[in-house]
């Protein structure tokens, strides 16, 4: 079975190889999971009950995501790009993928919603800082940025806001 990403290849951000295919693959997946590990610190009961509803498990939750799981995650981040073989600054050879595209979107959403913590590991994960940088200077990202078209972060999203969650 051969694992196609349509937008990837459409795009040219997935690898042509097999295994590099399969890889940027795990490292979306793991990225998918960091994605609903953000949104649970807000919602650790049930997406269907109010954040007001679920505030005490709500600030439990976050503390945990907070101290372990963002340094856990944005860790490993930076192991896969110390290793990279082709050291091209990218998680998978020497080319950008989609899974740089949803790690980048990932930390600035992890930035917005709980900027102290974040900041304060991205210190320790030189490599994924840099790979945020670059992704955002690139000249068509830079412009979508600076765009009206971008929604901002808010607190109707997946990363949200809540100054108390931020410790």
């Amino acid at each position: 079975m051969r694992l196609r990403s349509r937008l990837g290849d459409r795009h040219g951000f997935a690898p042509s190889d097999e295994a590099k295919r399969l890889w940027v693959h795990q490292i979306q997946l793991t990225i998918a999971d960091l994605v609903g590990e953000a949104h649970d610190t807000h919602h650790p009961l049930s997406g269907d009950l109010y954040y007001g509803d679920q505030k005490p498990e709500a600030l439990r939750r976050a503390k945990s995501f907070r101290e372990e799981r963002i340094p856990k995650f944005l860790g490993w981040f930076e192991r896969i790009l110390a290793r990279n073989p082709e050291g091209a600054g990218q998680l998978v050879g020497s080319a950008l993928t989609y899974a740089d595209l949803s790690l980048f979107q990932i930390v600035e959403g992890l930035v917005y919603a709980f900027p102290r913590r974040t900041r304060r590991t991205l210190r320790e994960v030189p490599r994924l800082a840099a790979l945020r940088q670059a992704i955002a200077q690139r000249p068509r990202i830079r412009a979508y940025l600076d765009s009206d078209r971008r929604i901002a972060f808010n607190e109707q999203g997946i990363f949200r806001h809540y100054p108390e969650l931020d410790g």
